[in-house]
């Protein structure tokens, strides 16, 4: 009995040490707050990379015109074909081209003609194109039908083709591009947010709001076009690429801007008899291109892992855990 007795003695004080207060719970930690997308741009070193080279390219076709003066027009056949050098100055580090003008000076003036014929033509293209294939979409029926048949009848003639015949009528000139472009994309966006806006008019939060009488427009614009605008960004910045390579294809074949502007795809075909004496009036600015199109098209995939609410957590994981390995989120592995 006595031995029973101490086991319960023993039992009873060590009750309340175990609910004292060096024992008690400490208070439940904050959740963390998600990544902003500078850190999540941050921890992709390409990505990165990629924003950087398009805020540079931004920022020079924005204010380079500004700092060169005349620079990109100014002849000196003394200075005809000279390769680049230091010695030359700030404006010979690219060199010169046959009549002498500064290759830097024309990269950086052709800069400014190249994205204001993409910029407007894929912002025009994209408001057009996702308000009908929204309005389209969530309608359905019949305006669904028309709008769709138009589509395809556009995107039956490559536009390629269509801007070389338009271009060949009608006078070249950045306006004529950006107009021809503008229509010729259309139907991508048209049909991209069709597809988002038939898919989620049968969801419950649109059924809800059809239900308490939100006329249609609000339901676009407030429910639909926000799920689907991550989508359309990302096409919109792809499609920027293809839009600046078909007008340097276009300048390229003579149809396109026209001296004394100039485009980087203008001068690449005024170089190109050089190329062999003078590598750089031709490299130069088809190296720009190149740059400006890879780093988009880096930029448009992290967007839209970024945009994507499902897929956003993968770029949290270091970057060896990246991948095939990371198939699943960490908090799912057991």
């Amino acid at each position: 009995m006595s031995e029973g007795r101490i086991v319960i003695e023993e039992t009873e004080e060590e009750v309340p040490a175990a609910n004292g207060p060096e024992d008690a719970p400490g208070p439940t930690p904050a959740p963390k707050s998600p990544p902003r997308w500078w850190q999540l741009l941050g921890r992709d070193r390409v990505a990165a990379a990629g924003a950087v080279v398009l805020a540079v390219v931004l920022l020079v076709a924005l204010f380079g015109r500004l700092l060169i003066g005349d620079r990109a027009q100014r002849q000196d056949l003394d200075a005809s074909l000279r390769a680049p050098s230091l010695s030359d100055g700030f404006y010979g580090l690219l060199g010169t081209d046959v009549l002498g003008r500064s290759v830097l000076a024309r990269l950086i003036d052709a800069a400014g003609t190249t994205l204001s014929v993409a910029v407007p033509a894929v912002l025009c293209s994209l408001v057009i194109g996702s308000a009908i294939g929204l309005w389209a979409g969530y309608h359905g029926g019949r305006r669904e039908s028309v709008a769709m048949r138009v589509a395809d009848v556009i995107l039956s003639f490559p536009s390629l083709l269509i801007a070389v015949v338009v271009l060949y009528v009608f006078s070249p000139s950045a306006l004529n591009i950006v107009l021809i472009l503008a229509v010729a994309r259309i139907p991508v966006y048209l049909r991209t947010s069709r597809a988002e806006a038939a898919e989620l008019r049968s969801r419950l939060f649109v059924d809800a709001a059809r239900t308490f009488g939100t006329p249609s427009r609000q339901i676009i614009h407030r429910h639909i076009l926000p799920i689907a605008l991550p989508t359309l960004l990302t096409v919109a910045t792809l499609d920027f690429c293809f839009v600046m390579l078909t007008e340097s294809s276009l300048s390229f074949l003579g149809i396109g801007i026209q001296p004394p502007d100039v485009s980087w795809g203008l001068m690449v075909a005024q170089g190109r008899q050089y190329l062999q004496t003078a590598w750089w009036i031709t490299v130069l600015p088809g190296l720009a291109i190149v740059l400006t199109t890879v780093s988009a098209t880096v930029l448009a995939a992290w967007a839209r892992i970024a945009t994507d609410p499902a897929q956003r957590w993968r770029l949290t994981l270091p970057r060896k855990r990246r991948g095939a390995s990371a198939a699943v989120p960490p908090e799912m592995i057991p």
